[in-house]
């Protein structure tokens, strides 16, 4: 069995339970976190702005966003046709910006085939997919041809990433609530950089990716990652083979 395929086959997985003091603050924390509501979440947010400047590159025209969240990163864009996918919709419920979106979706799963995107993109979202592979996969068949797969991504897995949220997010959180950050962590975050750097070169072609703030895994806070020419064939196959 090759690398990919014992990766592929450890999916889809399953998130580790959230200890019941946890899950009472989740949602609070979770959009808290999303919109940088506190000081240490607001410094995280403008390091994190970075991911979104450089998604935000891709060619305009129909656009697709892979967890959406709380919307934060619709500003950043001016394409008129913009459809998301958001299973929680506790999160966006409320935004100003739900108006610029045209269709959500609860999962991808639920596009329509036919469909066809200039860009699919998603900011600090493919490091919880459970699915990891089987949503890169129909991501590369939703693509029209020129379009571009843009994902912003955590160095998760790196020295650098896991000492900026021990000594950040983490503190910020037990302060406010009593409670370790860890089990938080390891619910929400399911892959690494690694696995989602070799999901998205096995179905595409064309992948580059650029760290932020120094070029090397141990050394850097996140990554953004470039793919074009997705391998429909190989995207295919492998939804094929799950059916």
């Amino acid at each position: 069995m090759s690398d990919v395929d014992a990766l592929f086959a450890s999916y889809p997985r399953s998130r580790p339970p959230l200890p019941e003091a946890h899950r009472a603050v989740y949602v609070q924390e979770y959009q808290a976190n999303r919109e940088g509501d506190h000081a240490v979440e607001k410094a995280g947010k403008w390091l994190e702005a970075w991911l979104h400047r450089q998604v935000s590159r891709g060619p305009g025209g129909r656009l697709l966003e892979l967890g959406a969240g709380s919307l934060n990163h619709v500003p950043y864009e001016t394409s008129a046709h913009y459809d998301v996918v958001e299973p929680f919709t506790a999160l966006y419920e409320g935004s100003p910006h739900v108006g610029r979106v045209n269709r959500f979706f609860a999962s991808l799963a639920e596009v329509p085939p036919d469909e066809r995107y200039d860009r699919i993109l998603s900011v600090a979202v493919l490091e919880h997919l459970e699915d990891l592979p089987g949503d890169v996969a129909r991501s590369g068949l939703l693509l029209a041809e020129g379009g571009e797969f843009r994902a912003g991504i955590p160095s998760e897995g790196g020295f650098l990433w896991g000492l900026a949220w021990r000594c950040t997010t983490g503190v910020s959180f037990r302060l406010r609530t009593g409670l370790p950050y860890e089990p938080l962590m390891r619910h929400e975050h399911i892959n690494d950089a690694a696995e989602m750097l070799a999901t998205v070169r096995y179905f595409f072609e064309d992948v580059r990716a650029r760290r932020f703030p120094l070029p090397w895994h141990q050394l850097s806070f996140y990554v953004a990652v470039e793919a074009r020419r997705p391998r429909r064939d190989r995207c295919r196959a492998f939804l094929e083979g799950r059916a």
